[in-house]
């Protein structure tokens, strides 16, 4: 039986299944593209993924990550990787460590520490870009790229051989189109993503939207949390094909939230948006 009872969402060829009520615990995998972001409580469902981006050291966020790699181990797996914000890898590799003392066993590690502008490969074609967030310290976010080699306009009409002869003398015939498909924000206060194209552009956007009433507006402030009034300008300038909200507050029902996403929204917007919660 699995440990936890996980949302699902079907895009394309994709699934995004995973958890996320503030406060609580948020985890989003997506299983094809092998990336979790952030990792919750480790659920049983997301051990087996390979790369695991966390986006900040908030409990609710990132409390299972040794769990996730006791589990691989004791399952004769690789130990995987984790992408995390450069001032969490001294507390991280120290909790590894008191795990391992407690459980009598070394628990294999792979922790890469990340800022903003980085890369790092996932697939052959596949990257993840690191931005920067505004929430905790050096908190950070993740855009999942592909990248495809295309040839250059120019060389459209020449032979394969003609293509060869210019390789061999060292032209550059071909340029790098990017397709990004997916980004995570993780928690964050209103930032102007629109100052980054691949954010803008991709396909899918996983953004946080804690708070939706009046009166929380201060909460969202605090907390360094989005109020859906910020919402409604972070997605205004956007072009995602699906908007995926979590991080949603239990002050308020999703039933509600709907009602007030509805109103809050421009239509062509909130037909593309969906509750990750409702997909229980």
């Amino acid at each position: 039986m699995p440990s936890h009872n996980l949302a699902s969402i079907k895009i394309d060829e994709l699934e995004i299944i995973g958890y996320s009520v503030a406060g609580e615990e948020t985890v989003i995998a997506i299983p094809q593209l092998d990336v979790c972001f952030d990792i919750g409580k480790a659920p049983d469902q997301i051990i087996p993924i390979n790369h695991v981006l966390l986006t900040h050291g908030h409990m609710d966020h990132a409390a299972g990550f040794a769990y996730y790699l006791s589990q691989r181990d004791f399952c004769g797996q690789s130990a995987g990787t984790i992408l995390a914000p450069n001032n969490l890898l001294t507390p991280m590799r120290q909790i590894i460590d008191a795990w391992s003392r407690l459980d009598g066993n070394r628990i294999p590690a792979k922790i890469v520490g990340v800022k903003p502008g980085d890369e790092y490969q996932i697939k052959p074609n596949l990257f993840v870009r690191v931005f920067p967030t505004k929430h905790s310290e050096g908190s950070v976010g993740y855009c999942a790229i592909e990248k495809r080699k295309k040839l250059k306009s120019e060389y459209s009409g020449m032979t394969g051989k003609q293509i060869v002869e210019l390789k061999k003398q060292g032209t550059e015939i071909d340029y790098t189109l990017e397709l990004p498909i997916v980004t995570y924000l993780g928690d964050t206060q209103y930032v102007d993503f629109s100052q980054l194209k691949y954010i803008v552009e991709s396909k899918i956007l996983i953004a946080e939207c804690t708070f939706y009433e009046a009166e929380h507006t201060g909460r969202a402030e605090a907390g360094k949390h989005i109020h859906i009034n910020e919402f409604v300008q972070l997605i205004e300038k956007l072009h995602n094909e699906h908007i995926i909200i979590v991080h949603t507050t239990q002050r308020t029902s999703l039933r509600e939230i709907h009602k007030i996403l509805k109103e809050a929204l421009p239509p062509q917007k909130y037909s593309r948006t969906i509750l990750l919660m409702d997909k229980m």
